[in-house]
């Protein structure tokens, strides 16, 4: 019989941060699977009866979309990691943070308002 000792959150060590998976290992393992079904699939095709020969086109289906992912996403992280740097340039050189009026000084009356009952002038 195993004795637990009660802890309080006092003497609890902080949660490590989360880890970021490797998304390209990832779609390379997901791809890797498409690609051995396949080739068993079409191996077996001739076996295979003639309701269930879509499963070549599945998975070959699934082939071409992790080779998508591979060559789409590095791009997407890319495009990503320069937009956070772009947020973060912009939040420097901003003086005030908080609200940012996207007023133009334009008097056209918007979409939501009651045509001929603008307030502005």
């Amino acid at each position: 019989m195993s004795h637990s000792r009660h802890v309080s959150p006092e003497e609890r060590r902080p949660a490590p941060p989360p880890r970021e998976a490797d998304d390209r290992r990832v779609t390379l393992v997901i791809t890797t699977g498409w690609v051995l079904a396949l080739i068993i699939v079409f191996s077996l095709r001739g076996d295979l009866p003639a309701d269930v020969r879509w499963w070549v086109w599945t998975c070959l289906t699934g082939v071409l979309m992790g080779l998508f992912g591979l060559w789409y996403v590095p791009l997407l992280k890319d495009r990503r990691a320069r937009m956070a740097g772009e947020r973060e340039r912009l939040a420097e050189t901003q003086v005030s943070p908080g609200y940012v009026s996207r007023d133009n000084g334009s008097n056209t009356v918007s979409s939501t308002e009651t045509p001929g009952k603008s307030t502005r002038s």
